[in-house]
């Protein structure tokens, strides 16, 4: 038992021979409760004071506990502990309630449509999207600037590709771009797609996606605390009470501080440094923060090893089967990674990384093992995706004791064209849920939104079928690496907050704990894995408290 577990524990014992002040205990009942604590016997109750847990049992048991306790009866409901996403990005869906939303356009033409019907709405300024999807359309190719010129021939447009990883720009918006965008150059990490001329399509993948983000105007303060509210209501109406938020500049960290302090954020941030910046240094010369309400904090790095295969961008040992001649991006030398890994290290700073093609992958590896010594299980060191491990690379996270953080809607987002990206062969090492997890690797679920959907009942209906929401293929793609639906649910509760270091707090539900669930009207656990993605959140409560009710 951890030291805070152990002094939770005492304190709920004290307080059980002391007699709570009635009123403030409460008892909820509902036909069944998942504590995910191995030592836990089954409970029907579930009693808390002042957002902590002091026991589980019956109704009847608690309530003569606690008598004059406060009694919520959910009826036919089941509780199961705070859903954690592992790997999402607050501020993104957020700003992407405000802009122009693209995804799941099928056709170009769709696209467009609605990025007009949204620029009616906003009669001046930058036109902003993001969310499409190339490889959703007919023939699977790249927009262009003209197509967006036809439409905005002065108004300068922006819209990320939906894995944040691409930019479409118009002409009007490269106008703005500082440097001739013409010629055969590239900037370092990353790709300007340009035509046989050596003129720029409006096309930029990964790094250089900055050029065109530098000429656009300063973001303003107010608006990126609304984005911050927008993505954390939409998060805790899904049923989530945390989130690893995988990129958080310094910026962002004193805008969520205020939020903290005036008691407005209603769930927890796991806060990630945005890689070797100020939000790093900050932690390297005042230490890893907390927030004393409980609700914040940041003692990570996300850093980026590669970029995405829906775009190429993704590092591959070899060729794209269906591009020749590219092997994608890496978006950190080897000596800048390893730089930043051994400072982050001596700060006492834990490291994430997004790493997807099998290279980025053992680039990662590669570096955490040089860096992390003998004691490197007790760091949690993280890999982001590891979407395609070369498969003499897949055992290495368990040797090394990295954390695989993994998003199952990922693999049924990509399987109508991950074999076309990377082959039959090397499709075999990628999405390897169940190998990653049978070889003693820790599993932290997410989602990754907004390149996914925030809600977490997709991940936990991917994990266990592997097929897209009408079934196919049938009986999933690549089955042997399913999930049962514990494991999957392990994954977004216990194993999600291990990976934050907050198993003692969160994850599961038993005495001395946080008071974060979730009641459900359905149980997980004996539906059959196809309804998972329809189980309906009735309540989602932190601290004790209800910060989301079906209806209201």
């Amino acid at each position: 038992m951890g030291r805070s577990r152990l002094r939770a524990a005492l304190v709920v014992g004290l307080l059980a021979l002391a007699g709570p002040a009635l009123a403030e205990v409460t008892v909820l009942g509902a036909k069944r409760i998942h504590s995910m604590e191995a030592d836990q016997p089954p409970a029907t109750a579930i009693a808390w004071e002042d957002g902590r847990i002091l026991a589980l049992g019956t109704p009847e048991e608690l309530q003569a506990r606690y008598p004059g306790a406060r009694l919520l009866d959910m009826g036919d409901a089941t509780v199961i502990p705070g859903l954690i996403d592992a790997h999402g990005h607050v501020a993104s869906l957020g700003f992407e309630q405000m802009q122009a939303r693209l995804a799941g356009a099928s056709s170009l033409e769709e696209a467009l449509r609605r990025l007009e019907e949204f620029a009616r709405g906003q009669p001046e300024g930058w036109v902003l999207g993001r969310g499409w999807d190339q490889n959703l359309w007919p023939g699977q190719e790249f927009p262009t600037a003209a197509d967006l010129d036809a439409l905005f021939p002065d108004r300068p447009v922006w819209l990320r590709r939906v894995d944040g990883h691409a930019g479409w720009a118009n002409s009007a918006a490269m106008a703005l771009v500082e440097r001739d965008l013409s010629g055969d150059w590239q900037p370092d990490g990353g790709r300007i797609l340009r035509d046989d001329q050596g003129r720029p399509t409006g096309i930029f993948v990964d790094a250089a996606m900055d050029l065109v983000s530098a000429a656009m105007p300063a973001g303003d303060a107010a608006l990126s605390t609304r984005a911050l509210e927008l993505g954390m209501a939409s998060a805790v109406e899904h049923g989530l009470t945390g989130v690893h938020d995988a990129g958080v500049s310094l910026r962002q960290l004193e805008a969520y501080r205020a939020l903290a302090d005036a008691g407005r954020m209603p769930m927890r941030v796991y806060a990630m440094a945005d890689g070797d910046s100020a939000a790093l240094a900050h932690l390297c010369e005042a230490g890893v923060y907390a927030h004393p309400g409980g609700r914040l904090q940041m003692r990570a790095v996300k850093l980026f090893s590669d970029g995405a295969l829906g775009s190429r961008g993704a590092a591959l040992l070899e060729d794209y089967s269906d591009e020749h001649g590219n092997r994608g991006l890496l978006l950190l030398t080897p000596e800048k990674m390893s730089d930043v890994v051994a400072r982050a290290r001596d700060c006492g700073v834990q490291v994430a990384t997004h790493a997807i093609g099998d290279r980025g992958n053992r680039l990662v590896l590669d570096t955490y093992e040089a860096a992390l010594g003998p004691d490197g299980a007790a760091l949690r060191w993280r890999i982001e995706h590891a979407q395609i491990l070369e498969p003499g690379d897949l055992p290495r996270l368990a040797e090394l004791g990295v954390i695989a953080s993994m998003q199952p809607t990922h693999a049924t987002s990509d399987m109508p064209w991950a074999e076309d990206r990377i082959g039959p062969e090397r499709v075999l090492g990628a999405y390897a849920w169940r190998r990653l997890r049978d070889s003693g690797a820790r599993l932290a679920l997410g989602s990754d939104f907004p390149v996914e959907s925030v809600d977490p009942r997709l991940g936990l209906y991917s994990a266990v079928t592997r097929t897209d929401r009408e079934g196919l293929p049938e009986g999933g793609w690549h089955p042997q690496e399913k999930l049962t639906a514990f494991e999957a649910l392990r994954g977004f509760t216990l194993d999600a907050a291990w990976a934050g270091f907050a198993e003692d707090e969160v994850g599961s539900l038993g005495p001395g704990k946080r008071a974060d669930f979730v009641v459900l009207a359905e149980d997980p656990l004996a539906i059959d894995g196809d309804g998972l993605d329809e189980l309906t959140v009735l309540s989602t409560w932190v601290d004790g408290e209800a910060v989301y009710r079906r209806g209201e």
